[in-house]
């Protein structure tokens, strides 16, 4: 892909090398490259393997870093959706602030080379905090996703989770959740122990079923190289050679908690993922994350991630109603 931009920069072209990449590009109707204009107020006419882009220096350079990661990631054979866009525009949104420094923001951008690897996807980051927790994830033995719901905390945990087992680097997956009601009682629900707790499980079974197929997730459950247990089933273990997950992880109690940490063993990469602003247990109990926080913030070997309203990568609405209720509990504060 060449690129050619004059001088002023208020005005430019990009020239692909490959038209068969351009229809994923844009998007049906064009509809990618509406969405740039929409967002930066940059105009994208196309001609050919041309693209011309007009208006102010910053528009037509963001512009420009969307769409060539876009297109680095059509090169690479990985398709282009609508959220991969929406997650191009924040970060490239993004490349100037303070949080971007662990990594050479537009080099993220450009390249995506910080990605995660499963059998049917692969899976870039969709803002600077993603990128910093994939790295976490990654690199270290014990992360703790710390944030409002829809920003990816779990869906990432278990994505990377997938991808050290498919590569050989650890033995199973172990993915638990506490068993906390959040205003229903458990003893109403129909049937046995397991038919209890599933309803718990099901958002781990969800975002596997995104990484592998159903039928190869259950075989796996079957062999036992995957494992979904609520966080009683924890006690009196040692967990090596395993990639280990713990979600909601604000509804523990902080004996639970220590209970769960401690349960750390050989080769063993441990996420522990939750909202502290939504805790569901009974008044006057403290949860076991934040406890947690307070009382290991000073490990060096522990990397804490923090997630924030401009990371949902849910529908736009969430992230504006997170942003309500952040707003609401900092004015009564």
């Amino acid at each position: 892909m060449k690129q050619k931009i004059e001088e002023n920069k208020t005005a430019g072209v990009i020239e692909f090398e490959d038209n068969l990449l351009l229809p994923a590009l844009y998007g049906e109707h064009n509809s990618n490259l509406a969405r740039l204009e929409n967002e930066f107020g940059c105009i994208l006419s196309s001609k050919g393997n041309l693209l011309s882009l007009e208006g102010s220096d910053e528009a037509c350079s963001l512009s420009r870093d969307v769409l060539i990661s876009l297109y680095n990631r059509l090169e690479k054979g990985h398709e282009v959706t609508a959220d991969d866009v929406d997650g191009a525009i924040r970060l490239v949104g993004m490349l100037d602030s303070p949080e971007a420094s662990f990594v050479n923001p537009r080099e993220q951008i450009v390249d995506s080379g910080n990605v995660i690897r499963t059998r049917k996807t692969v899976i870039s980051p969709r803002s600077v905090n993603q990128g910093k927790y994939i790295d976490a994830l990654r690199n270290g033995n014990m992360t703790f996703g710390l944030g409002p719901a829809g920003t990816g905390k779990t869906f990432l945990a278990v994505a990377m989770a997938v991808s050290h087992l498919l590569e050989g680097k650890v033995e199973r997956i172990i993915l638990s959740r506490p068993a906390v009601e959040a205003g229903e009682k458990l003893g109403f629900l129909p049937g046995d122990l397991k038919d209890k707790v599933d309803p718990y499980l099901r958002p781990l079974y969800d975002a596997l079923g995104q990484m592998i197929s159903v039928e190869q997730t259950e075989k796996r459950l079957e062999r036992g190289e995957i494992e979904v247990a609520p966080l009683a089933f924890m006690r009196g273990r040692t967990l090596s050679d395993a990639f280990v997950i713990l979600d909601e992880a604000q509804n523990t109690t902080p004996m639970q908690m220590k209970m769960f940490l401690t349960r750390f063993g050989q080769n063993c990469h441990m996420v522990v993922c939750g909202d502290p602003s939504q805790v569901d247990l009974p008044d006057g109990n403290v949860s076991g994350l934040k406890d947690a926080l307070d009382t290991l913030s000073d490990i060096d070997d522990i990397a804490f991630i923090e997630f924030n309203a401009d990371d949902v990568v849910r529908h736009k609405l969430v992230g504006k109603i997170v942003r309500a209720y952040d707003d609401k509990e900092k004015s009564r504060s």
